[in-house]
């Protein structure tokens, strides 16, 4: 029934913040288009500490940033000028198609009196899309449905699922969705999906006399009904949707094919890729292969 269990991998993303990588893995690099997943926080510092945990600009092509706040807020800063606050409860979209960069920037001391927590993923882009125009939209919390009954609550960030459906522009069929479950409910998975997956934010999950902890994503293929019980108050992120075929990643460009990212590499070591018209005094030069620079995966071969 369940196709592999990932845990959360320890990871810096250069600036002294740490985050649990999930995704992507060695042996499951995606789940539907879903090819990077990070999850940063509870992090709770002091004030003189909060500029430290900044994310410099850098560069993206081929993908879609999401991402999902618990607590804390972050500043958005992007090469279409955007300028972006998000919040707990909103989606920042951001699709690179061709390339952007951006910043992502912790400017407000009393937002962090919760702790800063949050999950971004990246969603890779259908071939056609990935030369798109970048784009950028911030979703509110009351543009996401929600949806409640006995020992459920839950929030459709993006795609369709359990009958809901919301005006996140998304390039693929996917689904993701914020899950909150009392002790003792039973939950399945949204159905017609070829993959599907639950990371497991807080609490524990019980499935088929198994029990599942914060910090692990469990993956499954089509043709598989799971049910889970919740053992306590549980937070989950359930994600996944139809594969869209081989994508290479290296650092923070995705693309179906190699050369693409040897050229975005080349574009951002010139300065072809525009830095955030409000945000361009400084910004992560191109890592060498064996380092982990701040904004994305170590750099990986291509193969």
């Amino acid at each position: 029934m369940l196709d592999i269990l990932i845990q959360a991998r320890q990871a810096s993303i250069g600036n002294g913040l740490e985050v649990r990588r999930i995704l992507p893995f060695r042996l499951r690099r995606m789940v539907g288009p879903f090819i990077f997943m990070d999850h940063a926080g509870p992090v709770n510092v002091s004030p003189a500490q909060l500029s430290a945990l900044d994310v410099l600009p850098h560069p993206h092509i081929g993908l879609s940033t999401v991402s999902y706040l618990f607590g804390g807020q972050v500043t958005h800063r992007d090469s279409l000028g955007v300028e972006q606050i998000i919040r707990p409860g909103e989606v920042n979209w951001m699709t690179a198609g061709s390339g952007i960069a951006h910043s992502e920037r912790f400017e407000d001391p009393s937002a962090l009196a919760g702790g800063l927590e949050m999950i971004q993923t990246w969603v890779a882009l259908p071939e056609k899309d990935e030369e798109s125009n970048p784009a950028f939209t911030n979703y509110k919390p009351e543009q996401l449905p929600i949806f409640t009954e006995t020992g459920v609550w839950m929030r459709l960030i993006a795609g369709d699922a359990f009958g809901l459906g919301n005006k996140v522009k998304t390039h693929s069929p996917l689904f993701y969705l914020h899950v909150v479950l009392k002790p003792g409910t039973h939950f399945g998975l949204p159905q017609g999906y070829s993959e599907r997956g639950i990371y497991i934010v807080k609490g524990s999950l019980e499935m088929s006399g198994r029990f599942y902890e914060p910090g692990q994503l469990l993956v499954f293929t089509s043709g598989t009904d799971p049910v889970i019980i919740a053992r306590e108050p549980t937070t989950l992120m359930l994600l996944g949707g139809e594969p869209l075929g081989n994508r290479y990643i290296w650092w923070n460009f995705v693309s179906s094919r190699k050369e693409r990212i040897e050229q975005a590499k080349a574009d951002w070591q010139a300065g072809r890729i525009k830095l955030p018209p409000n945000d361009h005094e400084q910004f992560i030069p191109l890592p060498q292969d064996n380092s982990r620079p701040a904004g994305g995966p170590a750099p990986e071969p291509l193969s």
